[in-house]
């Protein structure tokens, strides 16, 4: 992206920054809150990626830094795979049969019994509309103005430990 790109793309996450804080007001559950902070928190922090990208790009236009080139081309690639997660995240291992929650502990997928082995990973459903309130068009419309992906999930199926 050229510098222009980059500012735009900064203005335009400013603006849902400023839109996510007014519809903010209206927030009347703990989900709703929770789901906005994260938003606020995602936004900002896509925001801080797009500053680091132009700082870099101003280092390599003055000579400053000889490594400069390097680390813009590895944060345009982490910004190109950036994702605001609102709710919950699901990691699997496929090698290891294990997954995780939210970045939390490691968890076997297998149980077995006379019958046999089965592999059970949780999955990730996707919050409706109506479960994301006003949240819904802000969060199309982040996606859609600015290609940063929104995922707003809960993970089902979830068995017990002992299990």
């Amino acid at each position: 992206m050229t510098s222009d790109q980059n500012l735009a793309l900064y203005t335009k996450l400013s603006g849902f920054r400023l839109v996510v804080l007014a519809n903010r007001f209206g927030c009347d559950t703990d989900v709703s809150r929770k789901l906005h902070k994260r938003l606020l928190e995602g936004l900002e922090a896509a925001a801080g990626r797009i500053r680091t990208i132009m700082a870099l790009e101003r280092s390599i236009l003055a000579g400053d830094d000889d490594h400069a080139a390097y680390r813009l081309e590895g944060e345009i690639e982490i910004l190109g795979r950036f994702t605001i997660i609102l709710l919950e995240e699901l990691d699997i291992d496929f090698d290891t049969h294990e997954y995780r929650i939210n970045g939390g502990d490691w968890s076997s997928a297998l149980t077995a019994d006379y019958t046999g082995v089965d592999i059970d990973y949780p999955e990730l459903i996707a919050l409706t509309d109506d479960e994301l309130g006003s949240l819904a068009p802000i969060v199309k419309d982040i996606t859609c103005e600015t290609g940063i992906a929104v995922s707003a999930s809960r993970v089902s199926n979830i068995r017990c430990s002992g299990s």
